[in-house]
């Protein structure tokens, strides 16, 4: 490869002006890697394939490619790196040459081969001739032309020339390089840490005392990584302005930036500087924003997008970190502050502050004191309302005029009002009794005392002056017990009167006293609410009363709740005692209750007789003592005196006990009882028991208590037979249902407590239809061609039932004679006025058997030693018995297990004859014949040998015809003609007397002689093989 390499410059130059290839094209070819490689790349790759170039006029078509230049970039590539290389010897290579065509697509054949050479020759030549007036120009390319680099990143150049011998070549530019590799006609560099915005290197060569030059362009670009949105105000009113500034150092190229300034993911702010100097780098945009409400804790962001896809490249984005914005809403009006004119001192007094119009409310801060005391206030919002509530506490250190300040914060500004509270001190009056619990008759001194500078007054009376105290004397009786004395002080407080007062209460000692007022002689109380007995006594100390009854009975428990009982009815004595004396007094207790109605008074239910005299009469319990009447349901009459009981006095009474407690009302159900009675209706004197219906003889008795009722059979078959009753509904018992029940005379006779009667009653029995197989077998038959008569098919019941038999599904014709389609199933109705009865009949029609089939098989010939059937069929109800009869001499007959098959087997001469089939049943006997004819091997030799020289003298189609025809119409049958043909030919009902051994059957009728006319006739030729 090096050889051919370093011949190809040589065969170039003697090829002359005629062997250079197009400049347009060699353009071409380089302009389509340069758009096909991205920019940027690492490293270029070796050449790959072979660089075609149209050649014109008659160039030489075997020149070798110039080394490194390939379809997939016009320019030399430097080799792989070592790391990439199989070998060592790869690593070693400068240049990696261009693949051939043929490594590419598979080989042509030999022939066009050598056209292919032939062809490239003439071209060759005339490459030759045109070499001589044609000179090639030379270049210098430089690829890629133009690049673009992320900043800091390396990039690979190829320079490279057609000349064929460069005299010297290079790469000029101001950047770093890391490592070159050379060919004869090329040159590839790396360039390395490339931070110039735009540089533009040359390539160059020498070549024929002139100097080829390539120029390219490399812009390098710098990702948005850094995006910085400046600082936000820490708090922005609202309804104002902001600065927006977003900057993004470094990055570029500033045409392809853009960047967009968030609210959120709301975009405010979009700015795109398409349109900068390719050198611009970096960018800053800058908005004003009025901020509202809404923005109060939003975040801002600025999105940097540099968009290289146009250059090849992708879209890089960045944001900046997000800048949370606090706005606020502070109103001009100072805060509305609630306060105490006066607070005395050691006194708790509540304060507030309160202020509208603030946005948030919440993160606003309030500053609530008195002088140097700081208050610590509960704060309440609502929407942009603020309260602030304190209680505020003034030191005796205090008193005098202070401030109470109140201070509201937000967003750095401030609200403030003040207001003065004066504080004072202003202790309460002192009461002072001599003696507070004094017995009458004591004198009692009481005395009004003040502060320094307050004014005191006794019960109205004031004193001296300022400070002085007020007093009063007194001599102590029982009226002045409990009595009230009061004390007031007043104080001048900057311009406003305060007072304050103190009350004593003055006890006197007396011994117990009750009066009606306290202690009432007589108590009235109504039973079952809790109710207190209050028997109070007057006396210093409180005397303790105690109620108990004279006898030392039941205590009465004073002053506290219980329930009311009738036992606590009754005469009481109170006493009432302290250590000055005692009080007794006796007291009178009345409970009242509603009337009540008792069993034992008004029972529930009364039972009267009929035809008695009696009253209804209830008794009621109750204080004061109730008066009770008694009405009849539906009635307003009261039940009053004695009564002749009568049955229309059954029925429920409402009896009503009433006093000034209430009322009780009762239902008193009254019985009349009286003696059995039969009615016509409910038991009548004639009844029909109709069997199997259930029914009983229902005879209902009027009478109370309810009668027992037992009916009894009087006389003939009925005779002490007991006539089952049905039981009144409901009832849990279940009555039992006779299957049988003799009629006649029966006597009903009805008890209860109160007497008895007797009834007669005359009782018929019926039933109805019935069938069974006795009167109506389920399955009859019947004898073809007996004369037609009617199912025999009878019921039994009471009345005598009527039966109608009818076919089901088809209609019946009328025939006088009995046929097979006679046979089916009958359905049969038996009917009276108690019901119908169904049953079904299953007819069969018997007949007597005929022999419907004979046949032999095979058919055809039979050799001598073969075998043969025959099958017998006969039609007959009930089933008919088969029997043979066959021919003297005839050994080894085979029959089937019903005797409907005969079969042979090696059919010899004595199987030769007439064979009779009989069936035979209870109405007779039917029989056919068929003879069978058993022939020796010399018919079958003769046959034979006329076949084989009827073969010799006849055309075979003619032949055949004429021999099947005169076989069928003679009743024969060629057997090894129909074996070779496929076809057999059956000759029932030929005529019977044809020459050559046939087989002749006839029919015999039972009680008949035989009549062979009649028959039918089956030949069956017989040849030996």
């Amino acid at each position: 490869m090096t050889r051919e390499r370093a011949a190809a410059p040589r065969r170039l130059r003697e090829m002359g002006p005629t062997s250079t290839e197009t400049p347009g094209v060699a353009r071409s070819c380089q302009h389509s890697f340069a758009k096909a490689r991205s920019l940027a790349h690492a490293r270029p790759s070796p050449p790959r394939r072979l660089c075609r170039r149209p050649l014109l006029g008659n160039q030489v078509t075997n020149v070798k490619p110039i080394p490194g230049r390939n379809c997939a970039s016009s320019t030399p590539h430097p080799p792989r790196r070592a790391a990439r290389s199989s070998s060592p010897a790869q690593r070693s290579r400068p240049l990696a040459s261009c693949a051939s065509p043929a490594a590419a697509m598979p080989g042509p054949s030999p022939g066009l081969r050598r056209g292919l050479l032939g062809l490239w020759a003439a071209l060759g030549l005339g490459l030759l001739r045109l070499s001589a007036v044609a000179q090639e120009p030379f270049w210098a390319d430089l690829q890629p032309r133009v690049a673009l680099v992320e900043r800091g990143g390396s990039l690979w150049l190829n320079c490279s020339t057609n000349c064929p011998r460069p005299e010297r070549g290079g790469l000029e530019t101001s950047l770093r390089r890391n490592g070159t590799q050379r060919g004869l006609r090329w040159l590839a560099r790396q360039l390395v840490d490339i931070r110039e915005p735009e540089t533009q290197p040359v390539c160059f060569f020498r070549c024929a005392r002139r100097t080829l030059q390539a120029r390219g362009l490399i812009r390098t670009f710098q990702r948005p990584d850094r995006v910085e949105l400046v600082p936000l105000p820490a708090w922005q009113p609202v309804g104002e302005n902001f600065t927006l500034s977003c900057r993004v150092p470094g990055a570029g190229p500033r045409g392809s930036l853009t960047l967009t300034l968030l609210r959120g993911a709301q975009e405010l702010i979009r700015r795109s500087f398409a349109g900068e100097p390719p050198r611009a780098r970096g960018a800053v945009l800058t908005a004003t924003v009025l901020a509202r409400r809404e923005d109060h804790r939003a975040n801002f962001s600025c999105l940097a997008e540099l968009d290289l896809r146009p250059q090849g490249l992708g879209l890089f984005e960045n944001t900046s970190a997000p800048r949370e914005l606090r706005t606020f809403a502070l109103s001009p009006d100072p805060p509305r502050l609630a306060a105490p004119r006066l607070l005395e001192v050691g006194s708790e007094r509540p304060v507030s502050c309160a202020l509208d119009g603030l946005f948030p409310a919440s993160e606003a801060g309030v500053y609530l004191a008195l002088e140097d005391q700081r208050l610590s206030p509960d704060i309440t919002l609502k929407g942009d309302a603020l309260m602030a509530t304190a209680t505020a506490t003034a030191s005796a250190e205090q008193e005098g005029t202070r401030q109470l300040v109140c201070t509201v914060t937000l967003g750095g500004e401030s609200r403030e009002t003040r207001e003065n509270v004066t504080v004072y001190s202003f202790p309460a009056p002192l009461l002072t009794l001599s003696e507070p619990n004094a017995p009458a008759g004591k004198t009692v001194t009481v005395i009004c005392e003040g502060g320094a500078r307050a004014v005191v007054a006794l019960d109205g009376i004031p004193a001296a002056g300022p400070g002085q105290p007020a007093q009063l004397q007194l001599n102590a009786t029982e009226n002045d017990d409990r009595r009230g004395f009061f004390c007031d002080a007043t104080l001048e407080v900057d311009g406003e009167t305060l007072s304050k007062n103190q009350s004593a209460e003055l006890r006197v000692l007396y011994a117990p006293r009750m009066d009606d007022s306290d202690c009432p002689g007589s108590w009235t109380w109504s039973e079952g609410p809790e109710q207190t007995l209050h028997c109070e006594a007057r006396g210093n100390p409180s005397p303790s009363v105690h109620c108990a009854r004279p006898d030392g009975g039941a205590v009465l428990a004073l002053g506290l709740l219980g329930p009311v009982t009738r036992a606590l009815a009754g005469t009481y004595r109170c006493t009432a005692a302290n250590i000055q004396g005692e009080a007794v007094k006796d007291v009178t207790l009345t409970v009242e209750y509603a009337p009540a109605l008792d069993s034992v008074g008004c029972p529930e239910r009364l039972t009267w007789l009929e035809g008695t005299e009696t009253s209804l009469s209830c008794v009621a319990h109750g204080v004061p003592p109730p008066t009770v009447s008694c009405v009849r349901s539906g009635e307003e009459n009261i039940m009053e005196g004695l009564l002749l009981v009568a049955r229309e006095h059954a029925g429920t009474y409402r009896c009503e006990a009433t006093n000034a407690r209430g009322s009780a009302a009762k239902n008193v159900v009254v019985t009349v009882e009286y003696g059995p009675r039969f009615e016509e209706l409910s038991c009548p004197s004639n009844w029909t028991w109709v069997e199997g219906s259930g029914r009983l003889f229902s005879c209902e008795v009027d009478g109370r208590p309810e009668p027992s009722v037992q009916c009894i059979g009087s006389g003939g078959t009925s005779e002490g037979v007991p006539l089952p009753l049905a039981l009144p509904e409901p009832s849990p018992r279940v009555p039992s249902i006779p299957s049988e029940l003799p009629p006649g005379v029966y006597i009903c006779n009805a008890t209860n407590r109160h007497g008895s009667m007797v009834k007669t009653v005359s009782v018929s029995a019926e039933s109805p239809p019935q069938m069974n197989e006795s009167t109506c077998p389920s399955h009859q038959t019947w004898l073809e061609g007996a004369e037609a008569t009617s199912l025999a098919c009878a019921a039994r019941g009471r009345p005598f039932p009527q039966v109608r038999c009818s076919r089901e599904g088809v209609p019946q014709p009328q025939r006088l004679r009995v046929s097979r389609e006679d046979a089916g199933t009958y359905r049969c109705l038996a009917t009276n006025v108690h019901g119908t009865e169904a049953r079904t009949v299953t007819v069969g029609v018997e007949y007597r058997p005929i022999v419907t089939e004979l046949a032999a098989s095979p058919s055809g010939g039979v050799r001598p030693g073969g075998n043969f059937t025959l099958t017998c069929r006969a039609e007959a109800w009930p089933p008919a018995q088969i029997s043979w009869r066959a021919p003297p001499g005839a050994l080894n007959i085979g029959l089937s297990s019903n005797n409907s098959t005969l079969s042979v087997a090696s059919a010899m001469g004595s199987h030769g004859g007439e064979y009779e089939c009989a069936a035979t049943n209870a109405h007779g006997r039917h029989a056919r014949r068929i003879t069978v004819r058993v022939a020796g091997p010399w018919l079958w030799v003769a046959v034979g040998g006329a076949a084989g020289g009827a073969a010799l003298l006849a055309a075979g189609a003619g032949l055949a015809f004429y021999v099947q025809s005169t076989a069928c119409k003679k009743g024969e049958y060629n057997v090894q003609e129909a074996e070779s043909s496929g076809e057999a030919v059956c000759l029932n009902g030929a005529g019977g007397s044809g020459g050559g051994t046939g087989v002749e059957g006839g029919t015999e009728a039972a009680g008949a002689a035989e009549a062979p006319a009649g028959g039918e006739v089956f030949a069956i030729q017989l040849t030996s093989a």
